[in-house]
């Protein structure tokens, strides 16, 4: 197709290491803290809900890794309820087929090749899954979507193609080849993972946790830049809520219920 082919040509051409590396050495840089008023005013961002005024950010990456003013979002208690991990907007979601696939964008996406392995994978056959895609407009930090037992977290893939609707379209499988950190998370028996994962140009998650147990709303990481989430369930596991194609999240949005 010669769509696909042009716009992978153009990715090539522009996503290379020494781009990634001086776009990130521009971002952590204090010189960079002149783009923050005009990055805030392009994206729209709520400048009420950051937990320090603007003038406080020290460059680009500082804002952009911005945290929220505490209560600024809030969830229902109850232990079943599973929450949006980040803001975002929901780009697909649905069930995984019984050969260990998702579709995106009418595009098949392998969950043994997103998780790295077979076994991995096998549990997720029949359940469901979302994507929540993360515009730089949005609030970067991740939390968890529900209390658990952190029982593999592993880090896979090199890539950095976008993650957006034209990635997702027409790159080279994102969702299962980018650079991405794989949580998964154990709730009486039953298994959801959390992945991360990274977009063109600064492939950079930060994890914040290092204990085995976590806590739904708990901060567990952060992207840098532009960004995917993926939430996988086990089959029987989850009812997800009536949600829609390209609907708007917010961290803390109920999004279903863990049986």
């Amino acid at each position: 197709m010669l769509r696909q082919k042009l716009y992978r040509f153009l990715i090539e051409l522009t996503n290379s290491r020494l781009t990634s590396y001086l776009l990130k050495r521009l971002a952590l840089s204090k010189k960079s803290k002149f783009l923050i008023k005009s990055f805030a005013n392009t994206y729209q961002i709520d400048l009420a809900e950051m937990e320090k005024k603007i003038e406080e950010y020290t460059s680009l990456h500082d804002f952009f890794t911005r945290r929220l003013k505490p209560n600024s979002r809030t969830f229902e208690s109850s232990p079943n309820t599973i929450i949006s991990p980040v803001d975002g907007k929901i780009e697909e979601f649905g069930k995984i087929n019984e050969h260990s696939v998702i579709h995106a964008k009418n595009r098949p996406y392998s969950v043994i090749e997103m998780l790295g392995n077979d076994e991995a994978a096998n549990k997720y056959i029949n359940g469901h899954f979302i994507v929540i895609y993360l515009s730089p407009q949005n609030y970067h930090r991740i939390h968890c979507p529900l209390n658990g037992k952190v029982v593999r977290q592993v880090t896979l893939g090199g890539k950095s193609y976008p993650v957006n609707n034209l990635g997702l379209k027409y790159g080279k499988d994102p969702l299962s080849k980018n650079f991405r950190i794989v949580s998964e998370i154990q709730n009486n028996n039953k298994h959801y993972s959390l992945i991360k994962v990274g977009a063109m140009f600064v492939n950079s998650i930060e994890l914040l946790h290092s204990s085995e147990l976590v806590e739904k709303g708990e901060e567990v990481g952060y992207f840098s830049f532009g960004s995917t989430v993926v939430l996988l369930f086990e089959e029987g596991s989850v009812e997800l809520s009536d949600l829609k194609s390209k609907q708007k999240v917010r961290l803390g949005d109920k999004i279903g219920v863990w049986k």
